[in-house]
């Protein structure tokens, strides 16, 4: 009994030694691409969204956590959630974003996938935090359809203040095409979760349709909205969003062209692969997160160009801009990068670091 009860103290203090780390001070590093710069946090698990407000970041990771970073000090905060997470390839929790008025609320939005008895699902909904634990508050949208893999999943408050959201096919390309289906789709909704009254489909969340697996949502401070897709093995893809447009997939992909249907304004080619994830914009220019590319991508909407900035860490997941810093996070340790020493990390660098 003895033994068993210094096994529990002793799991007991490594929960809480994982739980909250000590303040740990920015590491500078550098990239094999000749990129300077600092790791604000390392040892998380598949993180996926990069949110922040005031001081302090809050970032989801797949497995079912919010990480809070303030000061140096690494939080790994819990969340109570209303349906078992599913563990398919590419699931879990993935979106988060806080609510426009959080310091006052202490609310956010997520999207997460699920399995129950009914099968498996994508759906969003309002957290609450509540004494460093998130809590599911209200379901907003539930059902949007999931498979093995393609769940989208990215959340982003656009500048309307409506609840963008972006949902895969679920490995059921046809349904891209139907208006009537959520998966393949680029959604829109109040933060109430009601449609809004402007949708381009009336009574429905579909804001875009015809996409494969997008991943990032950016907009220009005119209100353009871009978004990232993974294409089909290659044929990757960044498009300018317009309401109620067809983005082709699974009829045409890449550099293709059909009457009635948008072609990408970048795409990676049939010999080459992105799979790119989070996005923001600054300047004229897109950033983007890359998985397979291992990059953060540069794309230069005036001059049409696209360029490797940051490279050599593996895979990236999402990325954020604050002032004249760009952060991102690695995503080694979701089972197809190759983790290194305390992958993996949030990094910062700033803007005039970037690789010419």
């Amino acid at each position: 009994m003895k033994g068993i009860k210094m096994f529990v103290i002793f799991v007991g203090f490594v929960f809480i030694l994982s739980a909250c780390s000590p303040k740990q001070p920015p590491k500078a590093v550098e990239t094999s691409s000749g990129n300077n710069l600092e790791v604000i946090a390392s040892n998380l698990q598949i993180p996926w969204s990069i949110d922040k407000s005031g001081n302090t970041f809050y970032l989801s990771e797949r497995v079912g956590n919010v990480v809070k970073i303030e000061n140096g000090r690494v939080e790994r905060q819990s969340v109570n959630l209303e349906k078992p997470l599913s563990t398919a390839s590419e699931a879990g929790l993935l979106g988060f974003v806080l609510a426009p008025d959080f310091q006052e609320s202490n609310k956010a939005f997520a999207y997460y996938t699920y399995t129950d008895s009914k099968g498996q699902f994508n759906r969003i909904v309002r957290l609450r935090l509540e004494n460093d634990s998130w809590v599911e508050e209200e379901v907003l949208l539930d059902h949007i359809p999931s498979g093995p893999v393609h769940h989208g999943g990215r959340l982003k408050i656009g500048p309307d203040g409506k609840l963008y959201a972006t949902a895969g096919d679920a490995l059921q390309s046809s349904i891209a095409q139907d208006v009537n289906a959520l998966g393949g789709k680029i959604l829109r909704l109040n933060l109430d979760g009601s449609i809004p009254s402007d949708n381009p489909v009336p009574n429905s969340y579909v804001y875009s349709f015809g996409h494969r697996n997008p991943q990032g949502l950016a907009w220009a401070p005119d209100g353009t909205l871009y978004a990232s897709e993974h294409g089909n093995s290659a044929n990757d893809e960044i498009n300018r969003i317009e309401p109620g447009k067809n983005y082709g997939w699974p009829v045409i992909e890449g550099k293709e062209e059909k009457e009635g249907m948008v072609s990408p304004l970048f795409t990676s080619g049939s010999n080459k692969t992105w799979a790119p994830s989070g996005m923001v914009y600054t300047d004229g220019k897109l950033y983007v997160a890359a998985l397979r590319g291992e990059a953060v991508l540069e794309f230069d909407l005036n001059a049409g160009t696209t360029k490797e900035v940051i490279s050599g860490l593996g895979r990236i997941r999402d990325v954020f801009i604050e002032g004249d810093n760009l952060y991102f996070v690695t995503n080694n340790t979701d089972g197809r990068g190759k983790p290194g020493e305390n992958d993996d990390k949030l990094y910062r660098m700033a803007l005039s670091e970037l690789k010419p």
